[in-house]
């Protein structure tokens, strides 16, 4: 009997626990868990996204340089669709019947109940023609896709492009199909420039056919267009720099020393940004991406090169500044530097000062500079600190490190470390083992928008604000590390007679840049020779005007243009020229630059 008795208790326990795990499931499912509720709404509901309008940009003065205009995505959800002519579609949208068919194909694979894009950026008439197959499973949703009224600064405003799956998972606010910005100031910007979806939510039936707006829309979100941004560029100025990079690999940057606002960036070659919209787009990239004189690569904060002779000014500076040199002291130059492997230089008077040396851009005086700097030793007790104290001085210049403008690829740059050369030379190295540092060579590299802020750090004799190329942003504020000073390690009294000598190196005899000089401007100019293994030297140049109260500064960087006052230099007084006043009293010098084209094998198309 009392086995009997345990074996009902044992049956009544596990009922008990069954019914306990059922009750507790059931409890889930209809109280906490609303998955299947949302999957009911699926059932009764369509949820289509509304996109917005992404905000416009313009330029210093209000002209736009990036505007919107109206298109249309055809989307499918396969399940929907109905026996349909591919034939008549495909003519239609304007494709084949086999392409049509492989973008269709392709969203039966992604889903076949999810909404999918199979056809971009389609325009009003084509949507028209599609609205009258709307039941066979087709839609079409409006967008915005970019429009540029000038052409110009594709590097500078970059382009848009299809979201990839990294970023769908990183940030939630994006899903397949959406846009993004890919560079420029589209990608720095994207935050701001791409505002918030709306949502519509409508009643489908059983079958899935749309039938109306739930609840007359009250569940509905209107799509929040994104800001728009003023830039600080200055259109007719970017347009007339690209006028004259025309032929040319290099770029310009033009800076507005007392805010550090850029007013131009431009590099060459560059491109049309229309065709990096549409439907031609894909190919167009491809082309792009193909042309070894890389279009879209933008040369004034992605190139990182050797500054050649304008950064003797640095060392100057510096040379000052730690005690070891005055503006007053003479120093021969016979052809060049003569100590150990030597430096050659140009012909010109000697010996020279500190000012006459900027002017007539001596590459053995500043020799003597750079190694007064490193055998310092009633300062320091070896090369290595030396050089590291040197070091940090330069970066102090915004050389070294990003100058953290609002591109989000700016190149560092480099300045060596004592570190770096310890390894080189395993221990065993001096001042003249590292004698190009002295007029820019060897190891030293900046980008083109590095030099446009020395530029700038000089017309405002020892500070900078960091470069910038947006002004103003709708209903918000720019970042406010942009409204900062920054001092260099130089103290500001030893600027002034550098200065002078930039300015006699653009208006007194014997200057290198004396051939560009402007009776209305006041240029201030340091003319720069790079070496290039690959080639001819590299033509550099940087200048600041008017002297006294400075409204621009600018730097000019050509590939193989030779020597600076050959290339750059032109460019740059012609566009101070054009900024100045408005006007070009030098049409010889200007046809000059037109007809310059400097080709080089590297860079022809195959």
């Amino acid at each position: 009997m009392r086995p009997t008795n345990n074996k009902f208790y044992i049956i009544c326990f596990w009922i008990i626990v069954i019914s306990f795990i059922l009750l507790c499931k059931l409890f889930y499912i209809q109280i906490l868990d609303n998955s299947y509720e949302e999957q009911a709404k699926g059932n009764a509901f369509r949820y289509r996204t509304l996109y917005p309008p992404r905000g416009e940009v313009f330029d210093r003065n209000g002209e736009f340089l990036v505007q919107n205009k109206g298109c249309y995505d055809l989307v499918v959800i396969p399940n929907e669709v109905k026996p349909f002519d591919t034939m008549v579609m495909a003519r239609i949208i304007g494709v084949t019947k086999e392409r049509f068919l492989q973008e269709f194909n392709k969203a039966v694979r992604y889903s076949k109940t999810a909404p999918s894009t199979i056809f971009k950026q389609l325009p009003l008439e084509t949507k028209y023609r599609l609205n009258e197959r709307r039941d066979e499973g087709f839609y079409t949703v409006y967008r915005t896709a970019r429009s540029y009224p000038k052409k110009i600064a594709g590097n500078l405003l970059g382009y848009i492009g299809e979201v990839g799956e990294n970023k769908i998972r990183a940030d939630k606010y994006y899903k397949k199909g959406d846009y993004i910005g890919m560079s420029g100031i589209e990608r720095s910007y994207e935050d701001v420039l791409r505002g918030e979806k709306g949502v519509k939510v409508e009643v489908v039936d059983a079958l899935g056919r749309p039938q109306g707006s739930y609840m007359d829309g009250i569940y509905d979100t209107m799509p929040v267009p994104g800001k728009s941004i003023t830039t600080t560029i200055d259109i007719s100025l970017q347009e007339y720099a690209e006028k004259l990079l025309k032929g040319k690999i290099g770029s310009v940057v033009a800076i507005e020393p007392s805010t550090g606002e850029i007013l131009v960036m431009a590099s060459s070659p560059t491109y049309d940004p229309d065709l990096l919209v549409g439907r031609e787009r894909g190919n167009n990239y491809a082309d792009m991406v193909k042309d070894p004189r890389h279009p879209l690569f933008n040369r004034a904060v992605m190139s990182s090169y050797p500054p050649g002779s304008t950064f003797k000014i640095v060392n100057g500076l510096i040379g000052l500044e730690q005690g070891v040199a005055r503006i007053t002291d003479l120093h021969p130059c016979y052809g060049g530097y003569t100590v150990g492997r030597g430096v050659k230089c140009h012909n010109h008077p000697s010996p020279i000062n500190m000012q006459q040396a900027v002017a007539m851009s001596c590459n053995a005086y500043f020799c003597f500079v750079l190694r007064s700097i490193l055998d310092n030793r009633k300062k320091y007790k070896n090369i290595q600190e030396a050089l590291t104290q040197w070091r940090k001085d330069v970066m102090s210049f915004g050389f070294g490190h990003k100058l953290g403008s609002d591109f989000m690829d700016e190149l560092r740059g480099n300045v060596p470390s004592a570190s770096y050369y310890d390894k080189c030379y395993r221990g065993r190295w001096n001042s003249l083992s590292v004698i190009s540092l002295a007029i820019g060579q060897g190891e030293m590299g900046v980008t083109p928008l590095q030099m446009g802020n020395l530029a700038a750090i000089l017309a405002n004799r020892g500070f900078y604000y960091i470069p910038h190329v947006v002004k103003s942003i709708e209903g918000d504020s720019i970042n406010s590390r942009f409204l900062e000073k920054h001092y260099t390690n130089v103290d500001q009294k030893y600027f002034e007679p550098i200065v002078q000598g930039m300015y006699d190196a653009v208006h007194k005899p014997g200057g290198t840049a004396v051939a560009y000089s402007h009776p209305e401007v006041g240029l201030c100019g340091k003319t720069g020779t790079a070496q290039n293994p690959r080639g001819a030297d590299n033509s550099v140049f940087m200048c600041f005007a008017p002297k006294d109260n400075p409204k621009i500064a600018v730097s000019v960087y050509i590939e193989h243009g030779r020597a600076g006052a050959t290339s750059a230099a032109p460019i740059a007084s012609l566009l101070v020229e054009k900024y100045l006043n408005d006007t070009i009293i030098r049409p010889g010098l200007e046809d000059y630059v037109l007809n310059m084209e400097i080709a080089y094998p590297m860079y022809r198309k195959k």
